[in-house]
């Protein structure tokens, strides 16, 4: 049985990379840790079309309940 290859094993405090004993907070290695991730500008036409999208989705399925029945 072969064990697969380990990018960062000589990163590793206790076990393989990504297990729950894997902290990396030595030597600044922090594989859990991120900065703030700034979301950037709304695209508020984007938003509009797909609420609107929704709403007429909606629409149609209001209408197919009243036909049947």
């Amino acid at each position: 049985m072969t064990q697969a290859h380990d990018p960062h094993a000589g990163e590793s405090m206790v076990g393989p990379h990504g297990s729950t004993d894997d902290h990396g907070q030595a030597d600044g290695h922090d594989d859990h840790g991120h900065d703030g991730a700034a979301l950037g500008p709304l695209d508020v036409r984007t938003w509009a079309m797909a609420v609107l999208g929704i709403l007429l989705g909606l629409i149609v399925a209001i209408a197919f309940l009243q036909a049947g029945g």
